[in-house]
């Protein structure tokens, strides 16, 4: 079975091929970076640049499923230019996709797609599921609908579409969890405003298995890509001190303080995604690292 990957070169497109090849999937993946183009057994890079619509067409050539990833960090301050990019560099790639599909001979079944959970509305205590109707209305609110709605044309085709809203996503070689980590072993971590908001996440080695799980179930529809114990903020804090053997003293950090230093993008910090796992786990996949002490304890032993 033959998969093609945008992202591939990103935190959790890294980790995924890995398994993919481990699984014996051979793998096309997309680069607008000419030089990460490898042509290895079962694994071939292939020119795009989404911005300009170019795209190698032979990259499509006897694919089964997209695993669509690529999207610009959304942890860079948020300028009007930059907002931009987030949401460009997620639609103008699917609409080159789609577009590719649509005029080449092809036999794609299935495009399985990052999502975010920002669509949700913010929540202490209500859980929210992917039948939820309301959403909030914010940027990122916006991105994910933008997002969502450029891979779900893909069904006027005939092809399946899964979205994986994703968490906060645990690693401990990129993303959200080593920024929080240097503070705290520099002994000046403390929580995010009332630390009480709630923070839906997921260990990467349990995000890339439900990717897997997606492909080889043939998946079609919204997914919550979250750990089925979503933790406050508070709990984050002090779980991931209590691994590094250091304590959090100092007061929580004012949301003004964080909106003045980031702007508007410091919505990811306050922001409370209260989220449910029940529609994955009903159908049968098995979280490694179901709790944050367990998935601390892999990536910091």
């Amino acid at each position: 079975m033959k998969i093609l990957i945008t992202g591939a070169t990103g935190l959790i497109g890294k980790e995924l091929v890995k398994q993919l090849l481990a699984k014996n999937y051979t793998v096309h993946y997309l680069t607008t970076s000419k030089a990460k183009i490898d042509d290895k057994p079962n694994c071939m890079g292939f020119y795009w640049n989404p911005q300009q619509g170019k795209i190698d067409e032979s990259c499509i050539y006897g694919v089964d499923t997209i695993i669509h990833l690529a999207g610009a960090n959304i942890a860079k301050r948020w300028t009007n230019a930059y907002k931009q990019e987030i949401i460009e560099s997620r639609t103008l790639s699917a609409e080159l996709l789609f577009n590719l599909v649509k005029k080449t001979p092809n036999q794609v079944k299935q495009i399985i797609s990052a999502s975010g959970t920002a669509i949700y509305p913010d929540s202490l205590n209500k859980v929210y599921n992917e039948a939820t109707k309301e959403s909030e209305d914010s940027f990122l609110s916006n991105v994910v609908k933008k997002w969502e709605a450029s891979v779900n044309v893909f069904q006027v085709l005939g092809i399946k579409v899964c979205k994986l809203r994703t968490g906060i996503v645990l690693s401990n070689q990129g993303g959200a969890l080593p920024e929080m980590v240097k503070p705290i072993k520099l002994g000046f971590g403390a929580s995010m405003g009332s630390g009480k908001q709630i923070q839906s996440w997921i260990h990467i080695n349990d995000l890339v298995a439900l990717y897997v799980f997606a492909l080889e179930k043939q998946l079609e529809g919204v997914y919550n890509a979250v750990t089925p114990n979503p933790i406050s903020n508070e709990v984050l804090t002090k779980t991931i001190a209590e691994r590094l053997n250091k304590s959090i003293w100092l007061p929580n950090i004012p949301v003004l303080a964080m909106k003045m230093i980031l702007g508007e993008m410091s919505y990811l910090l306050f922001s409370s995604k209260n989220l449910s796992a029940t529609k994955v786990l009903d159908l049968g996949f098995q979280f490694q690292f179901p709790n944050i002490k367990q998935a601390m304890l892999d990536l910091y032993p």
